[in-house]
């Protein structure tokens, strides 16, 4: 039986209670719906800030079902959540999933994106995200996370063509 390929797309507000169940299957750092919950992530938060447009993320589904995600904020630049359950991991679908969403929040016009992670060299995200060119700030976040940044060159905006006297 050939085996089916993973399919990326935008997430929807619909796909958020799939989400919130499967971030809390995830390998390292685990967070069960009730632990989010009293965090203030709520089914009703989170899919209201993407349908806003607030967090933009992109799933990865398998068949009919998600198996990651990522999310970034718009108004900040922060990468909020990267997940992928454990059987889909090393096949680089967390790399393709936190590139979709490194686009959109350039495109946004973040030059400057940042998110936190563990600071303890033993998990996965400690080199996966500093492998793809994330640096540390120096600083720990709210949640006792290192603070990595990516930076890139700031967006080249398409100049107005100049008018021609002739056009004029």
């Amino acid at each position: 039986m050939k085996s089916m390929q993973p399919t990326y797309r935008a997430a929807t507000p619909e796909d958020v209670p799939e989400c919130i169940e499967l971030r809390g299957r995830t390998r390292e750092n685990a967070i069960p719906a009730d632990r989010l919950a009293a965090m203030g992530i709520t089914e009703a938060s989170w899919s209201g800030d993407v349908r806003s447009g607030l967090l933009p993320g992109y799933v990865c589904t398998q068949g009919e079902a998600i198996v990651g995600y990522c999310f970034g904020d718009t108004g900040s630049g922060e990468v909020v959540v990267l997940a992928l359950l454990p059987e889909h991991e090393g096949r680089g679908i967390g790399k393709h999933l936190l590139g979709l969403v490194v686009e959109h929040l350039a495109r946004s016009g973040h030059a400057r994106l940042y998110l936190g992670c563990s600071a303890d060299p033993r998990t996965r995200s400690h080199g996966f995200y500093r492998h793809l060119g994330w640096q540390s700030t120096g600083s720990i976040d709210a949640n006792g996370d290192e603070v990595l940044e990516l930076v890139s060159a700031p967006q080249e905006r398409p100049r107005p063509t100049p008018r021609s006297p002739e056009s004029g």
